[in-house]
């Protein structure tokens, strides 16, 4: 199912704002809208103009295609090749672009815009090719995988983004280093041997994840996100103002507790499911596995009272080491 133009023209307006923000815009960086070129092409003129230099045996040896036959490919898809490729060649002509690069499963595309362009112009043009990224476990690292991650704030906030590359496999880490931040050579070959000496440090994952963090939402975003990783590793939730709070805490589970003087902590633990039972949530508090605002409770008659309220209206529950559950005062 295609988009509509008002969907894709909102797509393309978000996409221009992520790019602007990544670039530096002291380098003069030009943003094209293939739109302009391709929104004044009549059909008949650029199949006779365009196409012509297309034909069905030379898109059908390429890869990318190949891949796609058995399955069914739609024309629409079909002439995608030939689009980047027209488009590749205004690139040229009007900008004097010389080279493209792109993911290795876009390389059909490209080599046929620079055989194009050889042809059209009779100009050397090139192309560069990544690999895709794949994660150690062989799975494919983008958009459509699970768990991904959106360069959009409102999809993936800077700190869900700053997590979700802390937590990157040992075997992936340095991969990523080299394909997503300037660090220098030096610099990430250091770190493969903090990996390979000291794995429980995650000196290699926290580089990678304040630094691309960084590239992706700036460098005071970056430095929330760490501060905030930070004080939940080391339960330290006091150092933490209200909004850095919330958004630490957005995505764990959540109870809404009436506004009361006082509650006895056992029945806290009960009523918000963090202790299954009564039983449980007194064992829970002789092993000292219950901590409120980052401090540890070891007395089973423990009150709540609103002094343990932060900023008047939470109270931050963990069990365990890793396990972190919101009170909600109302």
């Amino acid at each position: 199912l295609l988009n509509d133009e008002k969907t894709v023209k909102k797509w393309k307006e978000n996409i221009k704002k992520q790019i602007e923000k990544i670039f530096d815009k002291s380098k003069n960086i030009i943003i094209i809208d293939n739109y302009d070129w391709l929104n004044k092409e009549k059909a008949i003129s650029f199949l006779r103009d365009v196409g012509k230099y297309f034909t069905v045996p030379y898109m059908l040896a390429k890869e990318s295609i190949k891949i796609r036959l058995e399955a069914g490919i739609s024309f629409t898809e079909f002439s995608y090749m030939i689009l980047q490729s027209f488009d590749f060649y205004n690139l040229t002509k009007k900008y004097n672009c010389e080279l493209q690069i792109g993911g290795s499963d876009q390389w059909g595309n490209i080599t046929a815009g620079v055989d194009f362009i050889r042809k059209k112009l009779n100009k050397e043009v090139f192309g560069l090719s990544s690999p895709l990224v794949v994660q150690a476990d062989g799975t494919k690292f983008g958009k459509t995988a699970r768990g991904a991650i959106w360069l959009d704030p409102q999809l993936t906030s800077p700190y869900q983004f700053y997590q979700f590359w802390i937590n990157v496999d040992d075997r992936d880490v340095i991969n990523y280093l080299k394909f997503f931040t300037f660090l220098s050579k030096t610099e990430i070959e250091n770190l493969a041997q903090k990996v390979k000496m000291q794995p429980e440090k995650r000196e290699a994952q926290k580089t990678l994840a304040f630094e691309v963090t960084k590239i992706v939402h700036g460098h005071k975003e970056a430095q929330e996100a760490e501060k905030i990783s930070q004080a939940l590793f080391y339960n330290d939730i006091k150092s933490l103002n209200q909004k850095e709070l919330e958004t630490a805490l957005q995505d764990v589970p959540s109870y809404i507790l009436k506004k009361a003087k006082k509650i006895s902590l056992v029945d806290l633990l009960v009523k918000a499911n963090i202790s299954s039972s009564k039983r449980q949530a007194r064992e829970d508090i002789i092993n000292k596995s219950i901590s409120i605002n980052g401090k540890i409770m070891d007395k089973i008659e423990q009150i709540i009272t609103p002094s343990f309220y932060l900023f008047g209206k939470y109270l931050v529950i963990r069990r365990g080491k890793k396990n972190y559950h919101l009170i909600i005062i109302k």
